[in-house]
């Protein structure tokens, strides 16, 4: 008997071709079969984020508008408030104005009375024109001014003005030894110094 022989496996020696990623194979195994399409290559129309950019620009829009109207609100809020507050400025001024030349009047209406009876008796005028004094300086220091025309004390730069320099053996130098024009007034509500004279220092 002779031998044949056998011809090589075909399956086993033929060379298997790559299969492509997502094909399958068919039944027989030898030939690839298109798979099933990719998901993102399904479908090609824009999805519901693509107004998303429009979207966004409204709301933008909208809250800029809204910052300005709020800016704008402010301002006229600012100048009716800077326009009351000049007005209660001002009136308060006028009423302080007021009062100040109410507090004068009396002194007034006595510097007249004087002036009527100046013929009559000059010892009575001189009287009158003291108390008329008195009374103005009593309205200075009820509005805050003080009068000051103290002699025999310290100078004080601050209080006094320095009009003359004298020898006087009995004062200490330094010392105010006499008052040429009062001065009204403390600290920062001071009217005007004290014009004095002061001794002279050895």
């Amino acid at each position: 008997m002779h031998s044949h022989p056998q011809e090589p496996d075909r399956a086993a020696s033929d060379p298997v071709e790559p299969v492509p990623e997502g094909a399958a194979r068919s039944p027989r195994g030898d030939l690839p079969q298109p798979g099933p399409p990719r998901p993102e290559a399904a479908n090609d129309e824009p999805g519901p984020d693509a107004a998303g950019p429009a979207c966004a620009e409204d709301e933008y829009t909208t809250a800029v508008q809204e910052l300005e109207d709020r800016w704008r609100r402010a301002l006229a809020d600012l100048d009716n408030l800077r326009k009351r507050h000049a007005r209660e400025l001002e009136r308060e001024r006028t009423m302080e104005r007021s009062r100040t030349a109410a507090a004068f009047l009396p002194v007034l209406d006595n510097l007249e009375l004087a002036l009527t009876h100046a013929g009559a008796d000059p010892g009575a005028i001189v009287e009158g024109i003291r108390t008329v004094r008195d009374q103005a300086v009593n309205v200075l220091e009820l509005l805050g001014y003080p009068r000051h025309a103290e002699t025999g004390v310290a100078f004080d730069p601050a209080r006094h003005e320095v009009v003359g320099v004298v020898q006087d053996p009995d004062a200490p130098p330094g010392t105010v030894v006499e008052v040429l024009r009062p001065g009204y007034g403390d600290g920062e509500r001071q009217l005007r110094p004290v014009a004095v004279t002061v001794a002279k220092r050895e």
